[in-house]
Parts: C-alpha cells; structure tokens; sequence
C-alpha cells in the first residue's frame, strides 16, 4: 500500500505539470518538479505508513533470524567441535615446550 501511494504521490503532480504546454516540452523538468513534490507529500503525509512498512520488515528479519533450522543448528554444533578441536593441539604444544 505504501509503495503504490508513494507512486501516486508523484504520477499525479507529474500529470498535472505536463497539463502546462512548457512542461510537454521539457517533461524531463516535469519529472523532476513531481519527484520533488512527491517527496515532499510523502514526508508529510505518509509517515504513519511508512513506520508500519518498516516495522513489519524488522519483525520478519528479527522471526527469520531467530528461526533457525536444524541443519543450521547442526552446522553450529560442528562448527563449535571443530573450533574446540583446533585449539587442543596448540594448548599441548605450548604447555609441552
């Protein structure tokens, strides 16, 4: 929903200007004016979506994150043995030197 408003806040200032014979013909100034109108009514206008937009992603980041699946457990645990395994012989050699 956010981003469709978003998109509506700068196809319907650059409809308007290009109502205006000066913008038909430099309709890249045209887009420009409405990508600066556009982010001015967003700012203004759609920050309550915008904060629910943002805050459902962090949810979904933070739930995919805890979620770990058993072959990420696993590979943890190796990972883990394996760390532990590495640092035995360096601890036997410098307690045998």
């Amino acid at each position: 929903m956010y981003s469709v408003l978003r998109l509506l806040a700068f196809l319907v200032p650059f409809g308007i200007l290009m109502l205006f014979p000066i913008f038909r013909e430099l309709y890249w100034l045209a887009a420009i004016f409405a990508a600066l109108i556009g982010l001015s009514l967003s700012l203004l206008f759609l920050r309550r979506p915008l904060t629910e937009v943002t805050t459902g992603l962090a949810e979904r980041r933070a739930s995919a994150k805890s979620a770990m699946t058993d072959e990420d457990v696993e590979d943890a645990a190796a990972d883990a043995t394996a760390d532990s395994a590495d640092e035995r012989p360096q601890q036997e050699r410098a307690v045998g030197d």
